[in-house]
């Protein structure tokens, strides 16, 4: 066996989340010994997603069209938008079934200490979303972490100088925590218990 290929498996795995160095060895030995047709199916997955997913243009989440379903959905409210910081929590915030307004992914958070500011959260496009005249409510959904906070206030100021109500989910969520950890009964109960920020 070639040491390096299976090294440079063992690394490429770790990039997942919650992946250290003896799981990645672990899925990298199981898709190799038993799992091969799996493998083949997960490559074969990653490469399609990566040459055909895009971002929306309405609301910046992963779509292989220019508008995704949800935006293009006549039944949702679009005088809501909620504000989020990934796709998995917007699938989260879908899977209550509390929400029927559309979204505005940032795919990401400020932190200062790490360089990310406003530009890498698509400040701008959140900025001209929130403005096309339709938005009445824009719900501040990130997580109750201290970057999620200052993320949330940046956006509250800003959207506030634009003349635009914002609220954020209710303190229903565990403080310090990101919402993909929150149970969908405690998430649900934030949704609808929102205040205004």
């Amino acid at each position: 066996m070639n040491q390096d290929r299976i090294q440079t498996l063992i690394d490429a795995l770790r990039v997942l989340p919650g992946v250290g160095p003896k799981s990645a060895q672990r899925l990298a030995f199981t898709l190799l010994q038993s799992e091969r047709d799996g493998a083949e199916h997960l490559a074969n997955a990653i490469t399609d997603a990566l040459a055909h997913l895009k971002h929306c243009q309405r609301c910046h989440t992963f779509t292989d069209q220019s508008i995704c379903h949800t935006c293009n959905n006549p039944k949702r409210n679009d005088a809501l938008l909620c504000i989020v910081q990934s796709p998995m929590d917007q699938l989260l915030i879908e899977q209550t079934m509390t929400y029927n307004g559309l979204y505005f992914v940032l795919m990401g958070q400020l932190n200062p200490l790490e360089g990310k500011g406003p530009r890498d959260i698509a400040m701008d496009a959140l900025l001209a979303r929130a403005n096309d005249g339709t938005v009445t409510e824009a719900i501040i959904a990130t997580h109750f972490t201290n970057e999620g906070e200052l993320t949330a206030h940046y956006i509250s100021e800003q959207l506030h100088a634009h003349g635009i109500r914002t609220t954020r989910l209710a303190r229903g969520v565990p403080v310090g925590s990101e919402l993909e950890q929150v149970d969908l009964g405690t998430l649900a109960q934030a949704m609808m218990g929102r205040q205004n920020s």
